[in-house]
This record gives structure tokens, sequence and C-alpha cells, in this order.
């Protein structure tokens, strides 16, 4: 469930909104999410075509998804079809990753990508704030 949190988190970070209505808080930089899938998805497009401040956070806001091609828990087309969602929706520093034999865990190649790619996108989201 912590991808889909994550995923959740940038979609609502861009809206403004929670799901519920209420004000979203957090200002995040970056996203990540592994082995995962994007909840609410279908109502997505709306919520960043509604307003021109949502659909330039979602433009701005890095996203690294991970997946494995052999994971048996959320199976590796819900991760690509987050991904594919996000992009068609606005959010275009979205960076998707896939493993072939890689199940619903972390290997070492993927911890390497992942510290990689927070060190490159962290860096700079400090020196552009």
């Amino acid at each position: 469930m912590g991808a889909a949190t994550a995923l959740y988190s940038a979609t609502c970070y861009a809206h403004g909104k929670y799901g519920n209505g209420n004000p979203y808080p957090v200002n995040l930089n970056v996203s990540v999410g592994l082995s995962g899938w994007l909840p609410c998805a279908r109502s997505l497009k709306n919520k960043i075509e509604s307003s021109q401040e949502a659909a330039q956070k979602a433009s701005s806001i890095p996203l690294l998804l991970c997946h494995g091609k052999a994971d048996d828990v959320v199976v590796y087309t819900h991760g690509e079809k987050s991904a594919d969602a996000l992009k068609s929706t606005g959010f275009s520093n979205v960076v998707f990753k896939s493993y072939n034999r890689l199940g619903h865990y972390t290997v070492p190649e993927e911890m390497d990508e992942v510290c990689k790619w927070l060190t490159a996108n962290l860096a700079f989201s400090t020196s552009s704030s």
C-alpha cells in the first residue's frame, strides 16, 4: 500500500485537495512508488484539468515508479497502467522502470536506481525552490 499512498499523495498535491475535498497541506518535492498502483485513476483527469494550478503542479512533480514483471501481488500491468494514467493526465515528469524477473520485493539494482533518481531529483528540487 506504500506505492498507492505515495502516488495518491502526488495526485492530491497536484489537485490541492484530498478526494473528500479537504485541503492537502503537504508540499511534495518528489514521489516514488515501488510495485504498486494508482488509486482513483479514473477521476484524475477531471481533477487535474479543473485548474491551471493543478496542471502546473502535475507537470512539475517528479515521479518514479518501479515494477517487477514477475510481481504476483500487484500485477505488472497495474503499475504500467498507473504510469500511463499519470502521463496522460499531465504528470509529464514520470519515469517508469521495469525489472524482468522481479517479484513483489526489491533488489539491489532497483535500489541503486531509486538512490540515483532521488539524488538527482532532490538536488534539483531543493536548488530550484
